[in-house]
């Protein structure tokens, strides 16, 4: 199928004080964030776990959040108001990725994602570069906003995210990019609600808080998490490191200097053995073999060559660029719901609304100008 101009996400700028910034979030997303909460409602039922439920599971997480940063508790309080949700609602979609029951990424490959971080040596701009495909329930494509924000004294950002959540995929004024790809140690669930840790989707947004990459490590490892996931961080420098955490702690990976992929399982020689069993489908290391092979392919790699890489279909329903299958059900079927490029000193976001195959990427400044094709 060749690439088309589908329909970008919306673009939704925000600013002022943190509930005012929340609220203008969930007023002009008002309609994704009711399809965020009904998405996940059916995920979760169909996983055991009714949304009521999970409501009550993520309440601990309101004063866990309040503690760590009470301007981000204030901004989720006024997406609530905006998109005239309870509160309960906006806090579980946050807390999604610590309450969703362990048996849905036990039994099917629910891998998240294939990122990439290009150092200026490898880079063909001579500057940073970071990217992702997410790779997820298809029918939360629905719900994704691009979400642009001015807060006082901490940087701008620019982030894809799923509205009613602080954040996701996006990189600040100061050249910090962040990327998520989960994972699932043996360790998860053991701990839950004020034990747990924060919530992987507060800590990304909380991380666009920070001018560089040091300074992201340094915030991680005063933390502690009641879930897995590996947040793969680049800055404008050209440091980048993927910071690999389950409840048992963090562990930074380095690359090589130049290039630095992740997808769904724990790269660090010590975290290995946190690791849990993988399903026999996971597409995991596939995924990441490929991504290296393609990586190593080129001695320099730009935008358009990042593009080809995310958009590789070499391994079937397996690949980078992951097609749904028919033979599995919605609720267990995942597919590369978006893809993203970030030129971290440009200030550049490049978004394939849809799986980027047969989408083109679309471009948006982070200082909200236009920007040429």
């Amino acid at each position: 199928m060749p690439c088309v101009n589908v329909t970008m996400f919306p673009v939704i700028d925000v600013s002022g004080g943190a509930f005012e910034r929340g609220r203008s979030h969930g007023e002009r997303a008002k309609v994704r964030v009711e399809r965020s909460i009904a998405n996940y409602s059916r995920l979760f039922a169909a996983n055991g776990l009714p949304w009521d439920e999970a409501q009550r599971l993520s309440a601990p997480y309101r004063d866990l959040i309040g503690s760590f940063d009470a301007e981000l508790l204030e901004e989720m309080e006024g997406i609530a108001r905006g998109a005239a949700q309870p509160f309960s609602e906006i806090l579980a979609l946050n807390a999604r990725t610590e309450i969703l029951p362990t048996s849905f990424l036990s039994a099917v490959d629910a891998g998240e994602c294939t990122a990439i971080a290009v150092s200026p040596p490898a880079s063909a701009t001579g500057e940073a570069l970071l990217a992702q495909n997410w790779d997820w329930i298809g029918a939360q494509r629905e719900a994704l906003i691009v979400l642009r924000a001015s807060e006082g004294d901490h940087p701008a950002f620019v982030t894809l995210t799923e509205a009613g959540m602080l954040a996701k995929i996006g990189f600040n004024a100061q050249g910090l990019g962040v990327c998520l790809n989960i994972l699932r140690s043996v360790f998860d669930g053991a701990s839950a609600g004020a034990k747990a840790g924060v919530p992987v989707h507060v800590l990304l947004r909380a991380l666009l808080k920070r001018a560089s990459l040091p300074e992201a490590i340094r915030l991680c490892s005063t933390l502690s998490f009641g879930g897995s996931s590996s947040v793969v961080c680049a800055d404008r420098s050209g440091d980048a490191a993927c910071l690999e955490f389950s409840p048992k702690g963090l562990k930074v990976v380095r690359g090589d200097g130049r290039t630095l992929c992740h997808t769904n399982h724990f790269l660090h020689p010590e975290a290995t053995a946190w690791q849990a069993k993988h399903v026999p489908n996971l597409s995991s290391i596939p995924r990441l073999e490929c991504a290296l092979k393609i990586a190593k392919s080129r001695s320099t790699h730009g935008v358009e060559d990042l593009k080809r890489l995310l958009r590789d279909e070499s391994e079937g329903l397996l690949s980078i660029c992951r097609k749904p299958d028919p033979a599995l059900l919605p609720e267990q079927c995942i597919e590369s719901v978006a893809s993203v490029i970030m030129e971290l000193a440009r200030g550049v976001l490049h978004v394939a609304p849809d799986i980027p195959s047969r989408a083109e990427y679309q471009a948006v400044a982070l200082a909200g100008e236009a920007v040429p094709a």
